[in-house]
């Protein structure tokens, strides 16, 4: 294990070049680059079918794609940003981040870490494959639900059960990784509670990983005998239920949303203070908030499911379980406001995108506590307003932490600093299109406009021109992301040794968390 855990499997001959390197590689910086890499391919993947729904709903009428493909595109979105883009985007920072930040000299298991991640392509060339098969790619929607994706699916659907059944094995393999690298590979030390936010963050979000991705695969090896087998899990013909495929799939599906979200906080967590030039605020609240809001995900998925005629008092408890969330969600965002509070604020790149995720994320959080209401959620529900709800969660929430913390860690990674009028250009850019893009949605939901229909009436077609415009901008604009990272690695100014201190002239150095859990203990007074 030892000659592994530095990454040095190759002693007796000198270090593995070119090619080899990558394919043998257990040295966890090399790993969190390589889920960088692929999140990123994948996240321009992801967004060209985005481009791909704009473009044709720029209009009423069916413009570019017919219903069929429409639908197509909406599933393979879906799918590529959640498992493709979002996923593995946080489990190369985690292995980037977590030994560093643990005084780890890498991951515990550093072989199944090289395993974990070289099981994604395959798998999302798998997915990407059934386009070209009879009948075309999946076209059910991310969440699949039967009896749609079993008794009328294509027959690529068999591909998209292998696919998702490798991506949650790698997702499982990653997970026991993080956990047993934080639990046994802490410097002397490093206590529980002096742990970095972001260590936290994803202990908790590797447990929701291993809790949640099983249930995934349950239901889709049902899915897989309803097919091919004569089962009938999901089919009232033959004694089945379809509703229990929906409890099954949002028994994954929520805390899934959680699985997207923590690793987030984690990051906005470490930029805010450098930033403020303050001590986090709170941090033992935090952990116990994010810990929460973890259980709290677990209890709240049939808010999801509404409008299935479940009895009242299941819809009230499902009612009341979602809004308690709000709590500690609440909790983070007060103290993230109070670690700002009288800080010696800079604007650099990665604080604009942590900024904006604060502001945004709380939007989405607030549209998400309207549609927790039973009785209101039966006007919302497969409307446009959910689809700018869970938007403003997954792109201003946690691709916006992604890239606020691969611009605040560039830096380390590459020893470089990258371009920073470039970056706020990338910002302002971002910021702007992705509000164009998904705020006019809600007023196109609470109009009534269904979601997944790639036509509309008439008196929807401002509002769907705008949300076009933003949507191809913000795409666009995301090269110039590809051009900032790739000038950084390439070369430019070089990072000092710790290239936030003195930002803009102010001298300043991250202080332990230590001293500043909570101040829960009085002073002494004589």
């Amino acid at each position: 294990m030892s000659s592994t855990a530095v990454g040095a499997e190759h002693h007796d001959h000198g270090p593995a070049k070119g090619l080899k390197r990558w394919l043998y590689t257990t040295n966890h910086k090399d790993i969190g680059t390589m889920y960088l890499v692929l999140s990123f391919v994948m996240f321009l993947y992801g967004g060209a079918f985005a481009m791909g729904i704009r473009l044709e709903l720029f209009e009423p009428g069916i413009q570019y794609f017919s219903p069929e493909k429409y639908n197509q595109m909406i599933t393979m979105h879906g799918l590529i940003m959640v498992f493709g883009a979002v996923m593995p985007a946080f489990v190369g920072l985690a292995n980037w981040m977590i030994p560093l930040q643990i005084g780890a000299p890498d991951m515990a298991l550093p072989r199944m870490n090289n395993w974990s991640f070289w099981i994604l392509p395959f798998a999302f060339s798998m997915l990407s494959m059934t386009t070209f098969m009879d009948g075309g790619a999946p076209n059910f929607g991310w969440t699949f639900y039967a009896p749609l994706s079993t008794t009328y699916a294509p027959p690529s659907t068999t591909f998209f059960i292998f696919a998702v059944h490798m991506m949650g094995i790698s997702s499982i393999m990653g997970a026991i990784n993080v956990i047993v690298t934080i639990f046994n590979m802490r410097a002397p030390g490093m206590t529980w509670m002096k742990m970095p936010l972001f260590v936290w963050t994803w202990l908790i979000t590797a447990f929701l990983l291993i809790a949640a991705m099983p249930v995934l695969a349950g239901a889709v090896t049902m899915m897989l005998f309803d097919i091919h087998l004569g089962t009938s899990f999901f089919d009232a013909a033959g004694g089945g239920d379809p509703v229990l495929f929906q409890h099954i799939f949002w028994f994954f599906g929520h805390p899934e949303v959680y699985i997207m979200i923590l690793p987030a906080f984690g990051v906005v967590s470490a930029i805010l203070p450098a930033f403020a030039r303050k001590p986090l605020f709170g941090y033992t609240s935090m952990v116990w908030a994010v810990a929460s809001i973890a259980l709290l995900s677990f209890i709240v998925w049939a808010h999801h499911m509404f409008l299935v005629g479940m009895p009242l008092v299941a819809e009230l408890f499902f009612m009341y379980a979602t809004m308690l969330i709000a709590i500690p969600t609440g909790i983070k965002v007060f103290n993230w406001m109070a670690t700002l509070y009288q800080g010696s604020i800079t604007f650099e790149t990665p604080m604009l995108f942590a900024l904006a995720f604060l502001v945004l994320f709380t939007c989405g959080g607030l549209s998400g506590l309207m549609l927790s209401i039973g009785p209101a959620d039966f006007q919302y529900h497969d409307t446009y307003f959910v689809v700018a709800h869970f938007h403003y969660v997954l792109v201003p929430g946690a691709v916006f932490a992604i890239m606020a913390g691969a611009y605040y860690w560039l830096p380390k990674w590459t020893g470089h600093m990258y371009d920073e009028r470039l970056g706020k250009i990338h910002f302002w850019l971002s910021f702007i299109s992705i509000n164009v893009t998904f705020f006019p949605q809600h007023f196109l939901g609470l109009a009534g406009m269904p979601r997944r229909i790639p036509d509309y009436a008439l008196m929807f077609s401002d509002f769907n021109m705008m949300s076009s415009i933003g949507g191809l901008t913000y795409g666009v604009s995301q090269l110039l992301f590809v051009y900032i990272i790739i000038k950084c690695v390439r070369g430019g100014e070089k990072a000092s040794e710790k290239p936030w201190d003195g930002a803009e002239g102010l001298e300043w150095t991250v202080p332990s968390p230590a001293p500043y859990h909570t101040f829960s203990t009085p002073p002494k007074v004589d």
